[in-house]
């Protein structure tokens, strides 16, 4: 779900993948208000966050107010903020007083009484109150999610993915600018607890029949990871020796399932962390801990507080997502929630359309999860058995600047492609500095599509770039054309993207393979003894089309 996770049952791939809103062919202004980088966004850069929200569970209804601190990066005296519009803002408070402001769909409008100078370090509070969407299926559809556990105990949280954080709280709502740091305060009825993201700082009797919880996170985060999880909540802890000495890990389960936690969270988180450290490097974020919460949703990858709701068995909710068995072996949400840490948390994405970068990365880090437990055999199975879920339905790439994802084939479709890539590159060390070379070098960042492609092209030391085109941009796969020309074997690509080429595993029958690299016009296949009777293609590492004519 940033996961938003994968949704992606194979009975059920397309409904699963339309967990980040549905289908649009146009946009409207509030769509461009939502999406878009104006100057009323871009003229302050968040610093700091201080959330303090309370929870009427009973009336689903929040009031609070958050505190913005930031850097002006030009001269200004109106900001845009966002705050969904069936939330009320009560007022606007900078420097003691009240200044005005103006709302249009979810998007609000403050003016300040004088200028605020480029450079200048200054802050304002929102007050704000009402009843917040409520997810109807979290985390697919987004909002606050009030349910009750089986000994009848309030359970709500929140998950707001794509849908965006100003669903809950007021907040400058565009993934491009990460906070530094924030200060959750959440106050929740007597004899429940809160779990949000980062480390417990304090806790607070209230003395007015609720209880507030200031959770702190140290490190950037993006704001729709922010979260809080209410409930009958027990907790314990455990330590992994990673990469940057003591990583603490806190774990939430509901208070009847602690046995239940300690035994199938324990042998699924520590795995995670060795064969993530391994491929992607440190854990991104050792300050603020590595957390598991138990929620009623399936799951999202809530920086540093994990979201679980996979019912403590393994697959997807018992389910293996690749047809292979491997999937069966390890616990989805665990391990495909956890990789987000590394990709969607510690690498974020400026504009959701580039949200490939999360899923691709996330769901092929499934496979690698497979590989360090397996063997690489099996994690290549693994990635090849996800192809069942993919719908070729529509571009990868969403539209820019209206906040919308594009296909949900981003998932596996995404991870098949990054497998290819690999393969590509017949490299296994370097593909692996490839992939914590991107963590340390965009590491706490958000970053574009364009970045991360460019990045894997100078590393690799090969123009990738019409391989990424061609999946992310096209919904149709290119096809390997052969035929044969005055006796000898030719070969071509049929592809979207102009002067296509991609390197490819070829063999004959019975033979080693070996690569050739065809382009968009015929060329003939240099390989002694090839005809259009012996030749294999790889397509078990190659999502392509084969035609011998």
């Amino acid at each position: 779900m940033k996961i938003r996770l994968i949704a992606l049952l194979i009975l059920f791939a397309s409904a699963a993948h339309a967990q980040l809103g549905t289908h649009k062919e146009t946009f409207t202004h509030a769509d461009t208000l939502r999406g878009m980088l104006t100057p009323l966004r871009t003229c302050y850069d968040i610093n700091y966050y201080h959330l303090d929200v309370k929870f009427d569970i009973d009336n689903k209804f929040i009031s609070g107010n958050v505190l913005f601190k930031y850097t002006a990066t030009q001269d200004f005296n109106k900001l845009q903020f966002d705050l969904f519009a069936n939330l009320k803002v009560e007022k606007v408070v900078y420097k003691g007083k009240e200044v005005p402001y103006t709302r249009e769909f979810n998007a609000v409008f403050a003016t300040f009484p004088q200028t605020i100078k480029q450079g200048s370090k200054d802050q304002f509070t929102v007050y704000y109150s009402g009843n917040p969407t409520i997810a109807k299926r979290a985390p697919w559809d987004g909002g606050v999610e009030y349910n009750v556990d089986s000994l009848g105990h309030k359970w709500v949280s929140t998950a707001c993915q794509g849908m965006g954080a100003s669903v809950w709280w007021p907040t400058k709502d565009h993934q491009a600018d990460e906070v530094d740091s924030v200060l959750i305060s959440i106050s929740v009825p007597k004899g429940l607890k809160d779990v949000s993201n980062g480390r417990l700082r304090k806790v607070t009797d209230l003395k007015d029949g609720y209880t507030r919880f200031d959770w702190f996170v140290s490190n950037p985060i993006n704001n729709y990871n922010i979260e809080a999880n209410i409930g009958d909540y027990v907790h314990y802890t455990d330590t992994y020796m990673g990469e940057k000495g003591k990583l603490t890990m806190d774990f939430w389960p509901l208070s009847y399932n602690l046995a239940k936690a300690k035994k199938h969270w324990g042998a699924n988180a520590k795995p995670m962390l060795k064969a993530f450290e391994h491929w992607f490097g440190p854990y991104p974020f050792y300050e603020d801990g590595y957390k598991l919460v138990e929620t009623h949703h399936l799951g999202m990858e809530h920086q540093s507080g994990t979201a679980y709701g996979n019912h403590y068995q393994n697959g997807y909710l018992g389910r293996d997502l690749s047809g292979t068995g491997w999937g069966l072996k390890w616990d989805y949400i665990v391990i495909h929630e956890s990789g987000h840490e590394w990709f969607a948390n510690n690498i974020t994405t400026k504009d959701i359309a580039d949200m490939w970068v999360h899923e691709g990365f996330t769901t092929y880090s499934e496979s690698l999860f497979v590989e360090d437990n397996w063997g690489k055999q099996a994690g290549l199975e693994y990635v090849h058995g996800e192809r069942g879920g993919i719908q070729n339905d529509g571009p990868i790439i969403g539209p820019y600047n209206v906040n919308k994802e594009g296909s949900g084939d981003m998932y596996p479709k995404g991870a098949t492609l990054l497998n290819m890539i690999r393969t590509i590159i017949n490299d296994d060390e370097k593909w692996r500095g490839i992939l914590r070379g991107l963590n340390k070098t965009f590491y706490h960042q958000t970053v574009t599509h364009d970045q991360i492609v460019n990045y894997i092209n100078e590393q690799s030391g090969k123009n990738l770039t019409p391989v990424f085109d061609q999946y992310l941009k096209y919904k149709t796969l290119p096809t390997l054309e052969f035929a044969t020309i005055n006796g000898k074997l030719y070969s071509r690509w049929i592809a979207d993207v102009a002067r296509f080429e991609m390197p490819v595993r070829v063999k004959i029958k019975g033979g080693e393979y070996q690569f050739i690299t065809p382009k968009t016009r015929w060329a003939p296949v240099n390989i002694q003894g090839v005809t259009k009777d012996n030749i294999e293609v790889d397509t078990f590492n190659y999502y392509i089309g084969v035609l011998v004519d």
